[in-house]
């Protein structure tokens, strides 16, 4: 048999390793935040966590749907954790992540080992169905757990007017009061501000790393970005995440620079647009067999990264205030800048029509060269799916191969690898690419 010829040089992610301490550190922190005097709180990982950095440098947060994902790649704990949740009389076609981290409160295991640490407060917000829901959950089983929750369903952004933007603001000033008085800090104005310059960062820097994908071959997989993207749901307004994502914004350039790939034989580019099932990531080695790269999709592009419209047209990264020449000197500049910022989150957008995922999608397919769309029919998210099956037409009338697979980001029981291995091989027949081993 010939031995296949690599097209593109690869190599490792040399900042991989540092990538996977500090997902580590972060977990870590949290678990001893209390045997080091410090505070612990729990919210979603869309949650303004700028504004708990008010309330001094030893704040630590777990976000719950990355922690939740960080169990469904565990097999055997996920089922464990959900299977704890049904038993306490939750449907299971409630949201995934849902069920797995309230399983791990009630099997009180948390995956970096130990007990389940009990947050000090609950720090939240809502636009998804399950997002506040899910921590009154939460609070049904530790009820001592003091909880605010910020309804950020203020409208799509691009017919955002001030006073939608006030609603947010409004309702973060006075969690700031809340905060004081369920922690008895005093609220410190220029640790806000400073956590708020660094979320603009974080967020920009993630979005400009994307940017570099449009390059062939792709420098990054959408399999390595996941592991990536997630400093932009564990804490954007970090220090040593805007400090990393320069570091990986450095050596991705170097890559385009130097033509090395994510995957060395690509021949076809492809786009998704949810979370995987993430128990069954060698979707994407599969892929790879075709010498097909997942580039990215809505989901790693825009959950953690700010976008948009530069002057040639193009989606790029959100100009940040400080770029603007904009100095951030009181709470209520900064409390309006990170209310008006997160609003222009892609991944808000499609909560209110259709039409915003699929425009985004037709935008990242047209920008970035991909060949093919993959929409995941994901049972497990309410939010991500929302409309997935309207995104599907838009994209088919615009014009794009689509193929759909059903699935569950973090429940096992509802995938079908052979059944979606096989519709990935008709959809590469269709786009007439070859395989390769």
């Amino acid at each position: 048999m010939a031995t296949l010829k690599q097209k593109y040089p690869t190599e490792s992610l040399k900042c991989w390793n540092k990538a996977k301490e500090l997902r580590e550190e972060y977990y870590l922190n949290y678990r001893d935040a209390k045997k080091n005097g410090g505070i612990r709180w729990a919210g979603g990982a869309w949650s303004f966590d700028a504004v708990p950095q008010g309330l001094g440098d030893d704040v630590y947060n777990i976000t719950s749907e990355p922690y939740a994902a960080s169990i469904a790649a565990n097999k055997e704990l996920a089922v464990q954790c959900m299977e704890a949740t049904e038993k306490a009389g939750y449907a299971r076609d409630l949201c995934a992540y849902m069920r797995i981290y309230v399983g791990s409160i009630l099997l009180d295991k948390y995956l970096w080992g130990g007990a389940y640490p009990k947050p000090d407060f609950i720090w939240q917000d809502h636009i998804c169905c399950g997002h506040s829901k899910l921590y009154q959950v939460v609070r049904d089983l530790e009820p001592d757990v003091p909880m605010f929750s910020i309804d950020v369903s203020a409208g799509p952004y691009d017919v955002i007017k001030d006073h939608q933007i006030k609603y947010i603001v409004d309702q973060l000033s006075e969690g700031i009061e809340w905060l004081e008085k369920v922690t008895g800090r005093k609220f410190d104005d220029e640790k806000y501000i400073k956590a708020v310059k660094n979320e603009c960062l974080t967020t920009s820097l993630w979005a400009e790393i994307c940017s570099l994908n449009r390059a062939t071959p792709a420098p990054l997989d959408e399999k390595s970005m996941y592991t990536l993207y997630v400093f932009g749901t564990l804490g954007k307004s970090n220090e040593k995440y805007v400090e990393f994502y320069r570091e990986l914004l450095d050596e991705v350039k170097d890559r385009v620079a130097r033509g090395i790939a994510a995957v060395g034989n690509e021949q076809c580019r492809l786009i998704s647009d949810s979370q995987p099932p993430w128990g069954f990531l060698k979707v994407f080695r599969y892929l790879e067999s075709y010498g097909a790269v997942s580039i990215g999709s809505i989901y790693t592009f825009g959950l953690g990264g700010i976008w948009e419209d530069k002057p040639d047209g193009t989606w790029g990264a959100r100009t940040t205030p400080m770029e603007n020449g904009i100095e951030i000197k009181t709470r209520e500049q900064a409390l309006w800048i990170n209310a008006e910022w997160n609003l222009s989150k892609p991944l808000w957008q499609h909560f209110y029509h259709p039409k915003y995922k699929t425009e985004i999608m037709k935008r990242i397919y047209d920008e970035w060269n991909a060949n093919g769309i993959i929409l995941h029919y994901n049972r497990g998210c309410e939010g991500t799916s929302l409309g997935v099956a309207e995104n599907r037409l838009g994209l088919m009338k615009a014009g794009c191969p689509v193929m759909t697979y059903e699935g569950n980001m973090g429940d096992e029981r509802e995938f079908d690898e052979v059944a979606t291995m096989s519709r990935i091989d008709t959809f590469m027949e269709n786009l007439g690419v070859k395989k390769l081993y």
